[in-house]
């Protein structure tokens, strides 16, 4: 048996062009990915991680930057460097973006309709880049900001990454934790395209609203730290007092 932490080598052929302090992140990200270290736990220091790369600790220190630039790990000032989570607070306010007019850091709430495993529709195919025959579960909720309907959700998960969800009886609202907690499906990234439209008769029962409303359209596809398509999601949110809000840093 190996002495060493971990057995991972930086000599892999598709690492060989990169700047050293890049395959150092790489090799560290791909050890995350396979849980040598779970979300919340704290990496070794930057001295052993130098000495188990045999690389300097300045590359070591570079290497861990980008990786926390990138979200994939949180350094803590005089205490160390951790496997980024997604608690249920973090995910509720990171990824939920809107707010009613006037108000800011909302506590939204969310009423689960339906969850069935079902064909995935080709939009989703298309999304999370399925083939055909592959099966999905699909989630109908809605939410609530302020004791009142706000926004419908439609979401699809391949069931490849989410085996038996469908057969739960406690998905809460914040997804996104529950994936990375039951799944190991850790949320890295998100794309949202946003449009305009017009809210149908079924929409205006969802949300309480007329049908002809103006409403956002917003089209979601999720990535997990693994760059895998993890969730096709469709919010239709109401925009008569509420507004649709994007931090970048």
């Amino acid at each position: 048996m190996s002495n060493s932490m971990f057995d991972h080598k930086l000599s892999s052929p598709s690492l060989d062009f990169q700047p050293l302090y890049l395959q150092v992140a790489d090799s560290i990200k791909q050890l995350i990915v396979k849980r040598h270290w779970l979300p919340g736990e704290a990496l070794p220091s930057e001295f052993r991680l130098a000495e188990e790369f045999n690389v300097s600790q300045g590359t070591v220190r570079k290497a861990l930057n980008l990786l926390t630039d990138n979200k994939i790990v949180t350094r803590r000032q005089g205490v160390g460097t951790f496997v980024s989570e997604h608690t249920s607070q973090d995910a509720l306010f990171r990824f939920f973006p809107l707010q009613a007019d006037g108000k800011s850091d909302n506590s939204p709430k969310a009423e689960l309709l339906s969850v069935e495993l079902c064909a995935a529709p080709a939009e989703a195919i298309k999304a999370l880049q399925l083939n055909k025959k592959d099966k999905v579960t699909k989630l109908v909720r809605r939410r609530i900001l302020d004791n009142e309907f706000c926004m419908s959700e439609t979401i699809y998960l391949p069931q490849s990454y989410f085996p038996d969800i469908h057969k739960s009886s406690d998905i809460p609202h914040t997804l996104y934790h529950y994936y990375q907690s039951k799944f190991n499906q850790t949320v890295h990234k998100t794309q949202d395209s946003i449009k305009a439209v017009l809210a149908t008769i079924d929409d205006a029962k969802m949300l309480a609203i007329k049908a002809g409303d103006p409403l956002l359209l917003v089209s979601r596809i999720t990535e997990s730290i693994e760059g895998k398509r993890i969730e096709y999601r469709l919010s239709k949110c109401r925009s008569d007092h509420y507004h649709y809000q994007i931090e970048l840093d």
